[in-house]
């Protein structure tokens, strides 16, 4: 019997087995079955992401199209030439990625590091240790605090230490502090400024929860590079948290990413590559930058209504303007300008001379 009537059988075979589901190991009826996959059928459509969906919008619009071309990293061609294995990684990751990339955040702190796909899966993982239905779930009252000032627009840091201070005493002193640094070296161009609050929480000897990710800094956006770091009291407390972390991610994922986990460990242990991988990015930064401060510069020359603060004032790529869903809608329509409906708009789309004239002009 050939390979392919081999197959072929157990196909054929396995089609006239009864469902079973994966948990119970219980038979499942075909007419249950079937009542899902109608089920499913009939769901109709999903509204597109919000930020995803922007970018679908503009590649699919009629509009001229700027093509700075597409390089490839010195680093990847030395792995290249290496001809690295492509076995899976370990659950936790490639170690010496995660060693290094920790590294340009903390110092001589105790943790634990596991590698993650991107920042987003990094966020993932946290909240499934006490994720807000499993907190509902055990009678616990969750209550949300101020964060954003529509007045001001911008960061409430009034109205947030209000709400932290109305807490009960005894949880006063063990707030589970979590940060999301997307953005290193590329939000004020100065990789150890934009760690600061990490190095001064760890430093007061609180523990933290730190996620990230390179998909920005690195321009990894299709390699998915991140990790996520636990900052633990000793190293009985970092074995029993990597065990828990390793639990939480193998039904999810098992191996992350080894590809782009190799190019990140070279440009990171490299002096060479990091060297000019740190002055990129602070070129990149310090031109957001600039485009932000020329925008507002515009806004100002138009008589826009507020002195626009607010957008020099944000760091990172994208800019949140405030303006109103017509607005934007508007942009979109008539001057093929792309932002989410929430105006949220990518600064570093911004980047050629007179493009924040334009955009102050479109805007206004």
């Amino acid at each position: 019997m050939s390979r392919l009537q081999s197959v072929t059988q157990k196909r054929v075979f396995a089609r006239t087995q009864p469902c079973w589901h994966p948990d119970l190991r219980l038979p499942v009826s075909r007419t249950v079955r079937n009542k899902f996959l109608l089920f499913m059928t009939h769901m109709g459509m999903r509204p597109p992401d919000p930020i995803l969906g922007v970018t679908k919008a503009y590649e699919t619009s009629a509009v001229k199209k700027e093509d700075s071309g597409r390089g490839c990293l010195p680093a990847e061609t030395q792995i290249a030439a290496k001809n690295l294995d492509k076995e899976y990684l370990p659950i936790a990751g490639l170690a010496e990625f995660c060693k290094a990339s920790i590294e340009l955040t903390l110092f001589s702190q105790i943790y634990v590091t596991v590698q993650t796909i991107s920042g987003t899966e990094a966020l993932e993982i946290r909240p499934r240790c006490f994720s807000v239905q499993t907190i509902r779930h055990i009678g616990m009252q969750l209550q949300g605090y101020k964060y954003y000032d529509p007045k001001t627009w911008a960061f409430d840091f009034i109205g947030i230490s209000k709400d932290i201070s109305k807490m009960p005493d005894n949880e006063k002193k063990n707030l589970s502090i979590f940060f999301d640094m997307a953005y290193q070296s590329f939000a004020s161009s100065d990789g150890n400024k934009d760690a600061w609050a990490v190095h001064h929480f760890t430093e007061e000897g609180i523990n933290v929860c730190l996620c990230q990710s390179y998909t920005k800094n690195m321009g990894f956006y299709g390699k998915q590079m991140g990790d996520f770091t636990v900052v633990c009291k000793d190293a009985d407390e970092a074995r029993g948290v990597e065990s828990q972390l390793k639990t939480l991610i193998h039904p999810v994922y098992s191996s992350p990413p080894l590809s782009g986990a190799q190019v990140a460990l070279t440009i990171l242990t490299s002096l060479d590559f990091q060297k000019q991988w740190l002055q990129e990015v602070q070129v990149m930064a310090n031109c957001i930058i600039s485009m932000r401060n020329q925008l507002v510069s515009n806004l100002k020359k138009k008589d826009f209504s507020h002195n626009g603060q607010h957008i020099p004032d944000q760091i990172g790529i994208f800019c949140f303007t405030e303006l109103k869903s017509e607005q934007v809608e508007k942009l979109t329509k008539k001057f093929s300008i792309y932002m989410t409906e929430v105006s949220y708009i990518s600064m570093a789309r911004v980047i050629l001379d007179n493009w924040a004239g334009y955009l102050a002009h479109d805007i206004y």
